[in-house]
């Protein structure tokens, strides 16, 4: 299990910088999950990583062998694309042996490697179909075990279930984590799904536009602390406030134009959160609590106006007008079949939530 260190690495497109002396560790044997929007320079990052691009700056480290310029056949990388790369004229045992014939791999080898890997991933009865017989979660499946069946230190996914149906992917995401348990190879998944990075990942980084790493941390970590707006914002669903944190008697405040003054938690360590600062509050929408009646017990209450409602499911999502144009977003889990109460358009609602639940950010 080793770690690849990128360290100071740049690359540019055309005279594009797409990274800029970016260096990042990402630990061995772990799932790490690389997520940031189109663009960040995720695939750029995973290419030099394989070694289908050359830096212009900087090195890459795989343990302690420096990378930066070794050949991809020497390096112990496999990677799976989004497309899968499948050969159409084999089937299913020649596309995932294809590598170890190229390594005159002895036959026996060959076939004993092939049945192991296809029973792992339960297509050891689709052994000889062609490629055309598979359906498309199959199809990944044969072109994660012809990545696998060459026991590579680390394994590259470039997005590799953005072809499958939401269905699908949530099976084969549950089936990466099996595999990568399995194997205790590391794994760098590359996606701009936070949905997909937060189930599969042990570790995350967070790319920004400029390609920069905004934060990185557990799923838990980056999903309930973020460190930057950006990071709030791009994962998962938040309400976003300004303010000026205050002193008020006893409690640290914050006032929001529009909201009023409502107590916070103070973050530990951080310089720029005192009272006088302008600062930024995320507040999840599911942290919320929204009722039609009085609620003791809470540090922070709102009043507002139901404007619209979306059932998705599982949970509810009113965005509440509170004040003249602050429109206010909150996920209710649908737990029970005859609430004991319902919420309808224009009703008058209350807002609930503990000030630990809302996090401070630097503006």
């Amino acid at each position: 299990m080793k770690d690849i260190r990128i360290e100071k690495v740049s690359k540019a497109y055309n005279g594009e910088m797409i990274l800029d002396n970016l260096s990042l560790t990402i630990p061995g044997g772990k799932f790490f999950a690389l997520l940031g929007p189109s663009g960040s320079g995720k695939t750029t990052l995973l290419r030099l990583i394989a070694g289908f691009e050359t830096v212009d700056d900087g090195h890459i480290y795989i343990g302690d062998q420096d990378v930066t310029h070794v050949p991809i056949n020497y390096r112990k990388v496999n990677t799976v694309f989004q497309n899968y790369a499948l050969f159409p004229h084999l089937n299913v045992f020649d596309n995932i042996a294809y590598g170890l014939h190229i390594k005159k791999v002895p036959a026996d080898v060959v076939e004993y490697k092939v049945a192991k890997v296809l029973k792992s991933i339960h297509l050891e009865k689709q052994m000889y179909k062609s490629i055309a017989q598979l359906s498309g979660g199959q199809q990944q499946r044969v072109a994660l075990a012809r990545a696998i069946v060459n026991e590579p230190e680390v394994l590259l996914l470039d997005e590799p279930l953005a072809a499958l149906d939401l269905k699908l992917r949530e099976r084969m995401l549950i089936e990466l984590i099996d595999i990568q348990s399995a194997l205790n190879t590391t794994f760098v998944y590359v996606t701009h799904d936070q949905l997909e990075a937060l189930t599969v990942a042990d570790q995350m980084a967070i790319m920004n536009y400029d390609g920069q790493i905004e934060q990185m941390g557990t799923p838990k970590q980056i999903y309930e602390f973020p460190q930057s707006s950006f990071v709030a914002q791009f994962v998962g669903t938040t309400n976003i406030a300004k303010g000026t944190l205050v002193r008020d008697e006893v409690k640290d405040c914050i006032e929001i134009p529009g909201w009023g003054t409502l107590e916070v938690a103070l973050p530990a360590g951080k310089d720029w959160a005192q009272p006088g600062s302008s600062v930024l509050m995320s507040l999840r929408p599911e942290k919320i609590e929204i009722t039609k009646v009085q609620k003791a017990g809470f540090s922070n209450c709102l009043q507002g106006m139901v404007q619209s409602i979306v059932y998705h499911g599982r949970s509810t999502q009113y965005n509440v007008l509170v004040g003249e144009n602050n429109l206010i977003q909150v996920f209710e889990q649908n737990e029970d079949h005859f609430p004991d109460q319902i919420i309808d358009y224009d009703d008058k609602v209350y807002l609930y939530w503990q000030k630990e639940n809302a996090v401070l950010l630097e503006r």
